[in-house]
């Protein structure tokens, strides 16, 4: 990694306190005792810690100059499980492919956004709960 660091927008480390203060919250309201009241939030904690991760990772690449391959291992994910993450961030998301990744291109353009004063902020998406969809009928 660079040692030339970046400030970071104000939205980005209020967008990774937000999330890291929402799993800890989650994790003190959990009574191991109780699991099947506990599941809920475990699942939570788990939701805010992955965005945690993402806007992590997001930050390691623009600010610290890291590359999508070092905040995955950092992260313990693939390279290729990066890109689709880093496409759901407030800091990367305005620089996500039609694909819906962030590529090494996109890092470098946002990068020099933000030395530029010119960086983009991704639209809120919509919130969106996961689905389970059978894979064939069971008749």
């Amino acid at each position: 990694m660079s040692d030339a660091r970046r400030p970071l927008p104000a939205e980005t480390e209020l967008a990774l306190r937000t999330a890291v203060d929402a799993a800890r919250e989650a994790l003190d309201r959990t009574d191991a005792s109780h699991p099947l009241d506990a599941l809920p939030l475990l699942r939570a904690a788990q939701e805010h810690l992955t965005s945690a991760v993402d806007e992590a990772m997001a930050a390691v690449l623009v600010a610290e100059g890291g590359t999508i391959r070092t905040a995955g291992a950092l992260a313990g994910l693939s390279e290729n499980a990066v890109g689709p993450r880093l496409a759901r961030t407030s800091l990367l998301g305005a620089y996500g492919s039609e694909a819906g990744r962030v590529t090494a291109a996109g890092v470098e353009r946002a990068r020099y956004d933000l030395e530029e004063g010119r960086h983009r902020t991704a639209p809120e998406p919509p919130h969106r709960p996961l689905r389970f969809r059978a894979r064939r009928s069971s008749t």
